[in-house]
């Protein structure tokens, strides 16, 4: 599976950015899509995670009421949309694939990966 994220910017806080991830390669709609974010000096850490059937999502609590995973079978997409930015949320944003049967909110587990995506909020 490759997969390339793209929606990142330049926002102020309070504001709204979506981010999208689309996948080519093996059959999308069989994997768990995750994001993961990265800020600087920081390690990567869980975000988001959608299943493959799109039925189940889990949040990381620090976003948990302002992010919404959603996904786009039939486009082969996933998406990020958030909302009521803040400062803290300034990171690399990172798409993953994960073929197991249940979700995950381990960085590991994740077999692919995509290049991710620059989200800088401003006080």
């Amino acid at each position: 599976v490759q997969l390339q994220a793209s929606g990142g910017g330049l926002v102020q806080a309070g504001g709204s950015l979506r981010l999208s991830c689309a996948a080519s390669g093996r059959t999308f709609s069989r994997y768990n899509m995750g994001w993961f974010r990265q800020a600087p000096g920081k390690e990567r850490e869980f975000v988001a995670v959608i299943r493959w059937t799109a039925g189940t999502t889990n949040y990381a609590d620090s976003v948990k009421g302002r992010f919404t995973i959603s996904r786009d079978n039939a486009k082969n997409t996933v998406y990020l949309q958030m909302n009521s930015l803040k400062p803290e949320d300034t990171a690399v944003y990172y798409c993953a694939a994960d073929g197991d049967w249940t979700i995950s909110t381990i960085l590991q587990e994740y077999e692919y990966w995509g290049q991710g995506t620059l989200v800088t909020v401003s006080s």
